[in-house]
């Protein structure tokens, strides 16, 4: 009989992570340690886990880079003495959490597993079982002696994603999770159906982890509406130091073609500003030059960012300013799928 996988959870924090104190009503941590005494179904997996918490439980409103290099490092030291990993964080930052850690994990030949849930896990109707459960199930799978998953992905509600192709799309439904762009990846139901079509493997033959932990944070989300002011575009892209740009511009990629927002894109990017086009749009992608309103934008070097999400395109934007790029270096990257985080 084949060794159990030994898989390793990571509770960071959330929703996932808290039982209510029913005297007082309020909501509280508990010790991760004791996760069999909360789910004794768990004892049914056929897996030896362990488990690591976050000294102090972050809410995923305070996360920020700093806890996604924390995260990277518990998966770096452990990387080789566990089969597979869970992620507990909350679901409102869980999608550009994910998305950071997936570039962040280089020849990552292992699976990640992002859950948590939108009730806690105490609570009579809660979705943590069922969300951690099946996590766990999956990150044990295994084919021909090989993990069935090898790449960052996010589970909630039945469904497996690709973590840097979602978006949280409720706070109020426990299908919290969408990937508009990309199918999941797998689904349970009576069975555990994985979609083998669509999961990541790294094209790379070394299967060496590289852990990236440098992330440039100087970006900014520029969201276009009508009526934007020329003042409000001047102030932001006049913020010190400012490295990045992801623009949410209009359907296909379009913005306003007005002098006044073209001139001011065009110094920001001959200040070495990096400015990326994704659509404001749930699902589809960028196509720059598609629309008059968008060919001005690829003529002044607006790069483009295809069918990537928001959460995507700015954890792929901290990550490549990291790299020390030049303007081309850059462009190309940005516009290739790292770890399938857009369309080719």
């Amino acid at each position: 009989m084949a060794n159990k996988p030994n898989i390793l959870i990571i509770y960071t924090g959330g929703t996932i992570g808290m039982i209510k104190d029913y005297k007082t009503q309020a909501l509280k941590a508990f010790d991760f340690s004791q996760i069999i005494q909360k789910i004794p179904e768990i004892e049914q997996l056929n897996c030896n886990l362990k488990t690591i918490s976050f000294e102090d439980p972050i809410d995923s409103s305070n996360m920020d880079t700093s806890y996604y290099v924390e995260i990277a490092e518990i998966l770096e030291k452990n990387y080789n003495n566990f089969d597979g990993f869970v992620v507990l964080t909350g679901s409102d930052t869980m999608s550009y959490i994910s998305s950071a850690l997936s570039f962040m994990l280089e020849n990552l030949s292992k699976p990640v597993i992002f859950t948590g849930s939108q009730l806690p896990i105490g609570d009579l109707r809660t979705d943590a079982k069922e969300n951690l459960i099946t996590s766990i199930e999956i990150a044990c799978s295994q084919k021909n002696g090989l993990p069935v998953i090898q790449e960052v992905c996010l589970y909630f509600e039945y469904k497996l994603y690709r973590a840097n192709r979602t978006t949280k799309i409720s706070a109020e439904q426990f299908e919290a999770f969408a990937s508009m762009n990309y199918p999941p990846l797998a689904e349970s139901g009576v069975n555990l159906y994985f979609n083998d079509y669509y999961l990541y493997h790294s094209k790379k033959e070394s299967k060496n982890l590289i852990v990236r932990k440098s992330l440039v944070t100087d970006v900014l989300v520029l969201k276009l509406f009508p009526g934007i002011t020329e003042n409000t575009v001047k102030s932001l892209l006049a913020i010190e130091n400012l490295k990045g740009v992801v623009l949410e511009s209009y359907g296909a990629g379009n913005a306003p073609s007005k002098e006044w927002f073209l001139n001011l894109l065009k110094k920001a990017i001959k200040k070495n500003i990096k400015i990326v086009n994704v659509t404001q749009c749930s699902g589809g992608s960028v196509k720059q030059g598609h629309y008059e309103t968008s060919f001005s934008l690829k003529e002044i070097g607006v790069i483009s960012g295809k069918d990537i999400t928001t959460e995507s395109a700015v954890s792929k934007m901290m990550y490549l300013l990291a790299e020390n790029l030049n303007e081309t270096e850059f462009k190309n990257y940005f516009e290739m799928p790292l770890r399938g985080e857009m369309s080719d």
